[in-house]
């Protein structure tokens, strides 16, 4: 049964108490809700630390990679070194040329859609965006994208038989890696084997974290905002026609489905000595959930928060992080959340939902609506 508003189960946790006491596998893990803690948390470093491989993910992913993501399993000051060398391949998305290919891939896969009488948008339509839009960012052939659909909506969770991809996807990043190694190009992996950390070339180990990172960061998050943003303009079609009577309003709606979607419900942080998370005892070595979904449906800071307002002006989410660990792709789904909203409203009158499933993600103290798992829908143009 839903919780009032299915995108924010932590409502009562987060008014009564702060916190919520969540069990993920075997850990009990205290989920900070408040926004101010959230951000705090996500500020003090010190006693809640990234720097612990595979701990950052909740769950957990030891049993899916063999190698730590760089820069968002570390800390200051490394990070920040670790950070700028990558930061101009994820600044890319502010080009005109990148801009333009977006528009051109947005359009095509909207046309497809539209000349069927049922398209279906996670599978058909949101997966291969978001994989097709991932070669244009690693400046890499485009035709690499159809290995990245084979691997499903999550690259380590998405096998019929619940079996990882993980090593799959790292067989993948060594052959680039080793391709770029013999013949460079102006590709991200190629960057990769010409880049300096603290005065010596990276390692293997701290490419493919890298790598890994770019390719399982920022996946299922684009995917499942993708499919809500056209689920919701199918059950709201005045947002479509607010939005051609005032394009400058694209900014803010894009900024308001980041926030109601909160596609990445929360990350995990390691207290390196005990410490007590309002009124829960945290022992040394184990973790605190920093949960952006909570947050961003915080009344205290947004009014309204269970309503979607494509004009919400100041609207300080947290939708992509906060601190030093604000998402390095956010540039880049930014652009591909306000391409598709300008194109729907330019070019189509409605969307009608067929049949659809949504996607729940469902853990032993909450459930939380998140995209779909199927949405079929008919696409009329204007």
């Amino acid at each position: 049964m839903h919780p009032s508003c299915p995108y924010d189960p932590f409502k009562e946790a987060r008014t009564k108490k702060g916190v919520l006491p969540a069990r993920f596998g075997v850990e009990n893990i205290p989920m900070i809700l408040g926004y101010k803690d959230v951000r705090l948390a996500a500020k003090d470093y010190k006693t809640f630390s990234s720097d612990a491989p595979f701990r950052v993910p909740i769950p957990s992913e030891e049993n899916d990679r063999s190698i730590r993501q760089i820069p968002v399993e570390t800390d200051p000051p490394e990070h920040r070194e670790y950070r700028k060398i990558v930061e101009p391949f994820f600044n890319r998305p502010k080009q005109p040329e990148y801009i333009a290919r977006i528009a051109g891939l947005v359009n095509e896969l909207l046309d497809k859609a539209a000349e069927k009488e049922s398209a279906e948008i996670v599978r058909e339509f949101s997966l291969p965006l978001q994989s097709r839009a991932l070669t244009y960012l690693l400046n890499i052939p485009e035709s690499e994208a159809e290995l990245f659909i084979s691997w499903g909506i999550h690259v380590f969770r998405d096998t019929e038989d619940g079996t990882s991809n993980g090593q799959a996807l790292e067989d993948y990043l060594n052959s680039q890696l080793d391709r770029a190694e013999q013949n460079p190009e102006d590709d991200f992996f190629s960057m990769l084997t010409q880049a300096e950390f603290q005065g010596r070339s990276l390692t293997r180990d701290e490419m493919l974290g890298f790598s890994n990172l770019v390719f399982a960061g920022g996946r299922d998050t684009i995917i499942h905002t993708v499919s809500s943003i056209i689920g919701h303009v199918a059950k709201h079609p005045e947002i479509l026609q607010s939005l051609r009577d005032n394009p400058k309003m694209i900014i803010t709606a894009a900024e308001e489905f980041v926030r109601f979607v909160s596609p990445l419900t929360h990350l995990g942080r390691t207290c390196p000595v005990a410490t007590n998370v309002q009124g829960e005892r945290v022992e040394a070595g184990e973790r605190v959930s920093l949960c952006w979904a909570s947050a961003n449906f915080d009344a205290t800071v947004f009014d309204a928060p269970e309503e979607l307002r494509i004009d919400r002006k100041p609207n300080p989410h947290i939708g992509f992080g906060s601190g030093v660990h604000n998402c390095l792709g956010a540039v880049h789904a930014r652009l591909i959340i306000r391409t598709l909203l300008q194109l729907l409203s330019e070019k189509f009158s409605s969307i009608t939902i067929i049949d659809s499933t949504e996607n729940m993600e469902t853990e032993t103290d909450y459930e939380r609506v998140l995209g779909y798992d199927d949405l079929n829908v008919k696409i009329t143009k204007i």
